[in-house]
């Protein structure tokens, strides 16, 4: 079975989002993605030789969590713009140390900080430790740092345990 799904995950990920572009629930859709999902995984296998352990359970909430943090940043971006005079902003750029080792780890940690408006990734260390972020409004970058890594870091190192 691994041999004829290498990847069930980006299978799984490819269908839908065929699905999804083409706009039509039909049999021929849905073959068409299947076929889609089935090959792509078999001719990428090559370069992706060792791909993390991803627990799902975890993972879903992480996804729910970060929806959910999206919509509130919305609002919390909208009051800072609407109610805070430009002069009163405190912009700032973090250097988040990271406990995280695989490149997928990091690459959804820094996708989920960039996904949150007021915080965008900007830059990874070349050693791979360091995540360099810029914050819309961070009176208190420590704060800032600590509540990232806890909030996300934290369960990020659950989900690819």
């Amino acid at each position: 079975m691994n041999r004829l799904i290498p990847h069930p995950g980006l299978s799984a990920l490819l269908v839908i989002v065929w699905m999804a572009m083409v706009n039509d629930v039909s049999f021929g859709a849905l073959f068409l993605g299947l076929v889609i999902g089935l090959v792509v995984p078999l001719f990428t296998a090559a370069y992706w030789p060792g791909r993390p352990r991803v627990r799902f359970l975890p993972g879903c909430a992480y996804v729910c969590l970060v929806i959910w943090d999206i919509i509130v940043a919305n609002f919390e971006v909208a009051a800072i713009i609407l109610f805070k005079p430009n002069r009163k902003l405190q912009p700032v750029w973090l250097v988040i140390p990271l406990e995280l080792d695989t490149p997928e780890a990091i690459t959804v940690f820094a996708g989920t900080i960039s996904l949150t408006p007021g915080t965008v990734s900007a830059d990874v260390s070349d050693c791979g430790t360091y995540l360099l972020v810029h914050a819309l409004h961070a009176p208190d970058p420590s704060a800032e740092i600590a509540r990232v890594k806890q909030r996300y870091e934290a369960r990020l190192k659950r989900i690819f345990a």
